[in-house]
């Protein structure tokens, strides 16, 4: 990132890079040619070779020189480079035509409709969140906020799942693979930054993390990327204890740009019972009206 924008150049060539230098010969079915291998992984003409361009072209588009290739290109490149669903995404984004220079609108702040609201509540059994561009989470019903953390109770610029992941003190000792959960959540942001280059905000937000999170820059320079769908968690719960989730994570029908995540139990099982108590212990308190006088 730079000043607030990332370069797309480099985005680009960091990109390719680490995929080519992933990919080994052995697993691209490459006969072996008796050269020797300065750098890991595939060379250039290999890859080249495999994505049926020219070696000159590919090193233009590696270079972020070659203007605006075609989505069957693109699809060659993903191919040769046996990248995953989330890999294609981001060199597509990062390959799309660069949009105009001018000044452009100011993003306005996400909102979460009533219906969604009422959604989460609906689902007070479990933890489940809204989350919006950055990571940011937008609305936590009372067992979200229980398990992880009371994002309302931060100020609004903090309330961040990749902040509460990579920051926190409280997040290291109580997520559970705490490396391998705030990694996942750093490719989550590189994603994103694939899509939205000119997003200052989230230039901001990796700014703060490379400064104050030890690990993010080696994360972040991995190049990594990935969209969450569904997968397991735990955490250790001051109170109850361990708890273990299976979470589904899928965008809002009306709104690509919101997620929402559920953190599901197994029915009958410790942590479902776990879940119970911790509700029990956090739902909010709802008082009596008072008796009105009698006259």
């Amino acid at each position: 990132m730079h000043t607030g924008v990332m370069d797309r150049s480099k985005e680009i060539a960091g990109f390719l890079r680490s995929r080519r230098a992933a990919l080994t010969p052995e697993h691209a079915r490459l006969a072996a040619d008796g050269r020797a291998r300065r750098v890991p992984g595939l060379r250039r003409d290999e890859v080249a070779r495999l994505a049926g361009v020219s070696t000159e072209y590919y090193t233009r588009l590696e270079q972020g020189r070659a203007a605006n290739p075609s989505a069957e290109v693109v699809e060659s490149l993903a191919r040769a480079l046996q990248l995953d669903p989330s890999e294609r995404e981001h060199l597509t984004d990062l390959l799309r035509p660069v949009p105009g220079t001018g000044r452009r609108a100011p993003v306005r702040p996400q909102r979460v409709r009533p219906g969604l609201y009422l959604m989460l509540e609906t689902l007070s059994h479990v933890p489940a969140f809204i989350l919006g561009r950055r990571t940011d989470v937008l609305a936590a019903n009372h067992l979200a906020k229980a398990v992880l953390t009371d994002f309302d109770a931060l100020p609004a610029a903090n309330r961040n799942l990749a902040r509460y992941y990579l920051l926190d003190p409280q997040a290291r000792e109580q997520v559970g693979e705490w490396e391998k959960i705030a990694a996942e959540t750093v490719a989550t942001l590189r994603l994103e930054a694939g899509r939205y280059p000119g997003d200052r905000q989230l230039a901001d937000l990796v700014g703060e993390l490379t400064l104050k999170s030890p690990e993010f820059t080696g994360w972040w320079n991995d190049h990594r990327v990935l969209r969450r769908t569904h997968g397991a968690k735990h955490y250790y719960h001051p109170v109850v204890g361990e708890l273990h989730f299976s979470y589904e994570s899928f965008q809002t029908p009306g709104d690509p740009e919101q997620t929402l995540s559920v953190y599901n139990v197994e029915p009958g099982s410790a942590s479902a019972q776990a879940l119970q108590l911790l509700s029990s212990w956090t739902a909010p308190k709802v008082t009596a009206p008072h008796p009105r006088p009698a006259h």
